[in-house]
């Protein structure tokens, strides 16, 4: 039997959960440093959704994915991004 583990981590989850967690990552970096914390915990992968800084509700703007890759990348860290 493989006893291989594979870890991903969902920093932000998908809901609008900020009422919920008032230290939800909100901004691409704070995004980006959950996504790096995680990966240097062990996850192999980091499932990322952005939200908009301003209100904090989930967004599909393409500028705050690119802004959060990038910083998540830059930080040299070996994650799977999964968007």
């Amino acid at each position: 039997m493989n006893r291989d583990v594979i870890i991903t981590c969902a920093s932000t989850g998908a809901a609008d959960t900020l009422a919920k967690h008032p230290g939800l990552p909100v901004t691409p970096r704070q995004v980006a440093d959950a996504c790096i914390e995680s990966a240097r915990a062990g996850a192999a992968i980091v499932h990322v959704h952005v939200r908009d800084p301003d209100t904090g509700k989930g967004s599909r703007d393409p500028a705050l994915f690119r802004q959060t890759v990038e910083m998540i990348r830059e930080s040299g860290v070996d994650v799977i991004i999964n968007l």
